[in-house]
């Protein structure tokens, strides 16, 4: 079973190392992964090994805490009339699977339905009450994204008080503290020459409640520490702690009467290290929020109501009641709320939020729509057939979601460094601190290395370098109808050298048209395209249905089939109306001992103008050829350039004999063509470049491209392909245009560029920042770091390093869709 959790109280890089490795060692857990930036841990279990409690109970006693899943659902009920109906209600709702509790209130007449698992399934909550004799409508859900959001905007705004009171009362500390030595006025009552008792105790005063309003700090910082798994905030909370008791000390011994301690205060250091730290969290939440604007995005197009017709009445219901089968009204302007078929009505419909394609598609009868489009021009009617999570956009939100959460290979070094780095970094501020009194320095002199060192140190930096770039990357892929399925996908993806394409449906458009009928002697093409029109009925290969709409076309009536046989790879072998018919390619031709030198050169000549040539024998003899042709889309000459520019070679794929996939590789770039290939030997082909040491990307978007997409590096699916394609992909490119391809390849360099970078900052400023601390430069002459600096500075590392990430907001691609 695998799960996604949120964990509350992590804070940096060796927090999120810590919860991974305590959930990792449980028996029955095969994963887990945690994603700072998210703040979620992503679990894969064995649910009859470990259960949910147990995972919940070991990362307590790490010090976190692990949101246990919890959903609500809300229903009016109708027909109640005492407290004995609510008791019924309550009773026959409690014993429905996965329901945790269900609550009556008689007074408003609502249900409270909470749900332990994401389960959630009112129609059988409606169904029972009816069934109980009495009437239910959802009138509302709580989301848990909704829920999530609003915990996170609440928790952003309590940062943001936390820090405005601290700096209420830090500022008057500084002046207080330290305006005196630039030469600022300070009232006789503190001045600390004359009164340095009451200075002291001024500051204290203004100090503790900074200390207590930081007390977040505190609390988790000892607390993990106690628990052997220190963090940033044990650093904090260490670094601060010693500044105040030192503090507190030497203002009782200025009420001792040692008045010179007054001058060796260090409250505003502790206070400033707080309000700072404060802010650059504040900054660090705000940030975060900004790095999944995508997913928001998906989530306001969805309409929050559907029109629905009941007992031939319209009638608006929350979009949480529409179920399968539901007959749904949209009229012009409106945007559809679930997925479906239209089942009456003509309208042209605008999928640009989810496909990209900015022409409006048309729909008639028949024809699937998806929720979230905008109904252009006409009042449809149609049947939901996806609703709640199987809708696509539901499906693109937790695609995206999924690849947000994820870690990718490159993390796996700052990883390791996070791990380690809160204990080294408490053993060199001791030993620092420890070396400089030794060295003759006062006892003062190296708490404030020691500070310092404690402050500076900033894992948090390390562990949002990866997540906050993957988070951003993988939203703008979504914003450009590119849906990356993971960290590993976005990082593999820049590595690429050689893509290859499937010719049908990715180059071409996937709707072969005949071009031409020749026939042997006396035979009659009408009659030829009927007979192997009729035997393509039964068959659902492109160039068979191309066939079977020539003669639609022509409406020219099918005859009666009496069996029929398809040769993978080959063609078909039909019994129809008394008459044995083969079509297919050459080598089926060749298997059967056919001869084929009177059609040979039309073949060879059709072949070379792109048309794909399908022998058609009858009763043992040969009768013709009819040719079929795709047309080529209209972007793949410029999606082949431009790979070619990006220095990446470029291959086709297809089955195709080689004269007709020459011809069409030509047309549009292509100089290596595998051509004759076998369905099945897809995947070895992919396989026979691998082993030249190519990264290859493939490019696909049939049932028989699964095998080579998951074979790949990376696999592509186009988004109007086969469900079986887009989940053997690791990307699907929502619109069927392959300038998508360089898209992914760009946004994919983008993104690794902006994590090298991430990295390099977070590194470079500990490399260069703790010894500074330790007094590198003060042993040459230079300054010490003051400890308020380094507050500055720790807290500056995360938000530059999330700002940075926040860059790869601006992408676009070099080169615009035609």
């Amino acid at each position: 079973m695998e799960k996604t959790m949120q964990v509350e109280g992590m804070t940096c890089a060796s927090c999120s190392q810590t919860v991974e490795k305590v959930v990792g060692q449980l028996e029955g857990v095969n994963q887990a992964t945690v994603n700072l930036a998210t703040e979620k841990l992503s679990i894969d279990f064995d649910e009859k090994e470990v259960a949910l409690k147990d995972i919940a109970s070991a990362v307590s006693n790490a010090g976190y805490t692990l949101k246990m899943p919890h959903y609500e659902q809300i229903f009016d009920i109708s027909g109640m009339t005492c407290a004995s109906c609510a008791q019924t209600v309550e009773k026959t709702v409690n014993e429905l699977p996965d329901v945790e509790q269900a609550t009556v209130n008689l007074a408003t007449e609502k249900l409270t339905v909470t749900y332990a698992e994401d389960k959630m399934n009112e129609a059988a909550v409606v169904l029972a009450i009816k069934a109980a004799g009495y009437e239910a409508t959802l009138v509302t859900v709580t989301s848990k994204k909704e829920e999530a959001k609003v915990k996170k905007q609440q928790q952003i705004a309590r940062i943001w008080q936390r820090f405005f009171y601290s700096a209420l009362f830090t500022v008057p500390l500084l002046y207080v503290s330290m305006g005196h030595m630039m030469g600022l006025p300070l009232p006789a009552i503190i001045d600390p020459m004359m009164r340095p008792l009451t200075f002291s105790i001024l500051q204290l005063i203004l100090t503790l409640p900074v200390m207590l309003l930081g007390w977040p700090f505190f609390h988790v910082g000892f607390k993990v520490l106690v628990k052997r798994h220190p963090n940033m905030d044990s650093l904090v909370a260490l670094g601060t702690s010693a500044a105040f008791i030192y503090s507190l000390g030497a203002t009782v011994a200025v009420g001792l009467g040692e008045s010179h301690y007054a001058m060796d205060l260090y409250y505003e250091s502790a206070a400033v290290i707080l309000t700072l730290i404060t802010l650059g969290k504040y900054l660090e939440a705000r940030s975060k929020g900004k790095t999944s604007e995508a997913i928001e995005k998906l989530m306001g197009l969805q309409p929050k109501t559907a029109t629905v017709l009941k007992n031939g009445k319209e009638e608006q219901v929350p979009i949480e009641s529409v179920s399968v089968g539901d007959s749904i009204v949209v009229k012009p302007g409106e945007k559809l709320p679930v997925d479906g078929v239209v089942t009456e009505g003509k309208t042209s419909i605008d999928e640009s939020m989810l496909t990209g394609e900015s022409i409006p598609v048309e729909k008639i009868v028949g024809d699937t729509v998806i929720g979230a489009s905008m109904n252009k021009n006409g009042t449809i009617y149609y049947e939901a057939t996806k609703v709640g999570e199987d809708t696509a956009l539901a499906q693109i939100i937790k695609l995206v979601e999924d690849a947000q959460g994820s870690k990718a290979p490159i993390a796996k070094l700052a990883d390791i460094i996070s791990g380690y780095f809160v204990p080294i970094v408490m053993v060199i501020s001791l030993l620092s601190g420890l070396s400089w009194f030794i060295a003759g320095e006062t006892g003062l002199f190296g708490l404030t290395i020691a500070i310092s060192v404690l402050v500076i140190a900033c894992p948090c930096a390390l562990g949002l370098a990866t997540p906050t770039s993957i988070m951003v990357g993988t939203g703008k892929g979504a914003e450009n109808g590119v849906l990356i399925k993971g960290g590993v996908a976005l990082e593999t993806t820049h590595k690429l050298d050689t893509i290859v394409f499937d010719k049908t449906g990715t180059i071409t458009e996937g709707k072969p048209v005949v071009t031409d009928i020749v026939t042997v002697d006396d035979v009659d093409e009408t009659d030829l395209l009927q007979l192997t029109a009729s035997s393509e009925k039964g068959s659902e290969h492109p160039l068979g249905e191309a066939i079977v709409r020539a003669a639609e076309e022509k409406a020219l009536p099918f005859l009666l089939v009496e069996q029929f046989e398809a040769v993978p790879g080959r063609g078909i072998d039909v019994r129809v109306n008394g008459q044995h018919v083969l079509a297919g390619n050459k080598k089926l031709m060749l298997e059967r001992q056919l001869p084929l030198h009177l059609l040979e050169a039309a073949s060879d000549r059709l072949a070379g103008e792109g048309k794909t040539p399908m022998y058609v024998a009858i009763d043992g003899e040969l009768a013709g050829i009819i040719a079929v042709a795709d047309t080529i889309k209209d972007t793949s000459v410029e999606a082949v350039r431009k790979l070619r520019q990006m220095g990446i070679e470029v291959a086709m794929i297809t089955g195709d004999n080689h004269r007709t996939a020459e011809a069409i590789a030509k047309s549009v770039g292509i100089d290596r063509v595998l051509s004759d290939v076998l369905p099945e030997d897809k995947a070895n082909e992919v396989k026979k470049l691998q082993s030249k040491g190519n990264k290859v990307g493939m490019v696909g978007d049939g049932i028989n491209d699964a095998p080579a997409l998951a074979q790949s590096d990376i696999g592509m699916a186009i988004g109007s392909g086969t469900d079986v394609a887009i989940e053997s992909a690791d990307i699907v490119l929502m619109r069927s245009d392959l300038m998508q391809v360089p898209i992914a390849i760009e946004l994919s360099h983008a993104t690794i560029r902006n994590i090298k970078q991430n990295l390099f900052w977070a590194f470079a400023y500990n490399v260069i920042c703790i010894p500074v601390a330790m007094g590198l430069l003060y042993l040459f002459g230079g300054p010490l770091l003051n400890p308020m600096l380094a507050g500055a500075a720790m807290s500056f590392s995360s938000v530059s390093v999330l700002v940075n990430a926040l860059r790869l907001k601006r992408f676009k691609p070099s080169q615009s869709i035609v």
